[in-house]
């Protein structure tokens, strides 16, 4: 049996430093492994068990790990995960499909195929979020391998009124709007993450699936997924959001990541037994 464990990045299996959820006091806390630098400077963790467990579950050759994120192939390329490189990587919202780190050209062309079918363009989009968006608040906007745009807010000055309103707008159009941190995504209906997990299942010849993931974003491969889990952080908890095939974790921060992790590790070994 081929086992593919498909996991959301940030938030989910790594940490920024704001994002940790060190609530125990600092004697009880557990030692980190930094697995990405950006600009010279520490970026994002693990804690070191959940890292050795990762390598652990990687090297079984049962599993195929695929990282799956809505990072550009940059962004993703600046995550140093322990163990060997993962041969599959799902970036940019399922947009991208990195074989061996090298971007699937059939993949991005059928992508772009169904996006240009089903939603209105990027440019319309890009365009209305810049109008509406308040210079107040709003710190960047940016396009992300022209496939979707994001911005980056003060998130306490955004009114949440005008998320209402842009989800509503977006929604009519085929886009879905996330907030994540400081970030609010725009990211067409049709780009998924189940859908390149699909592709990778299908080229593996994997007989099942697990998944993890926090956000709005990663809703569709955790239903897509044999058996999944979702942090006690983040935009699906907050919701109270789950599914059958969903486990919600109490756990939150960095302490949730390494519970994913040895979940994905339980479930492995009882679909290989």
């Amino acid at each position: 049996m081929t086992v593919l464990v498909a996991s959301d990045l940030d938030r989910t299996l790594i940490y920024s430093t704001a994002a940790l959820a060190l609530t125990m006091p600092d004697p009880e806390a557990p030692r980190l492994l930094c697995v990405e630098v950006h600009e010279s400077k520490p970026l994002s963790y693990m804690t070191e068990t959940a890292a050795a467990l990762l390598a652990e579950l990687k090297e079984d050759p049962s599993v195929v790990f695929v990282p799956t994120t809505t990072r550009t192939r940059k962004q993703y390329q600046r995550i140093r995960f322990p163990g060997r490189p993962a041969p599959y990587a799902i970036c940019a919202n399922g947009g991208q499909l990195l074989v061996d780190g090298v971007p699937d050209r059939d993949w991005r062309r059928a992508v772009a195929k169904r996006l240009a079918q089903e939603c209105a363009p990027l440019e319309e989009v890009h365009e209305h979020l810049l109008a509406v968006s308040d210079p107040a608040w709003l710190r960047k906007a940016r396009v992300a391998e022209d496939l979707f745009a994001y911005l980056v807010v003060e998130r306490a000055l955004v009114p949440d009124e005008w998320l209402k309103a842009l989800t509503e707008w977006a929604e009519a159009r085929g886009w879905t709007i996330s907030l994540q941190g400081r970030k609010i995504y725009a990211v067409p209906r049709p780009l998924t993450k189940s859908a390149a997990m699909r592709e990778v299942a299908r080229r593996t010849g994997a007989t099942a699936t697990l998944a993890a993931g926090d956000s709005l974003l990663d809703a569709d491969l955790l239903l897509a997924a044999d058996a999944a889990w979702r942090p006690g952080h983040g935009e699906l908890a907050d919701a109270a959001w789950t599914a059958p095939n969903v486990t919600a974790l109490t756990e939150a921060g960095v302490a949730a990541g390494e519970e994913i992790v040895r979940a994905f590790g339980r479930a492995v070994a009882t679909l290989t037994a």
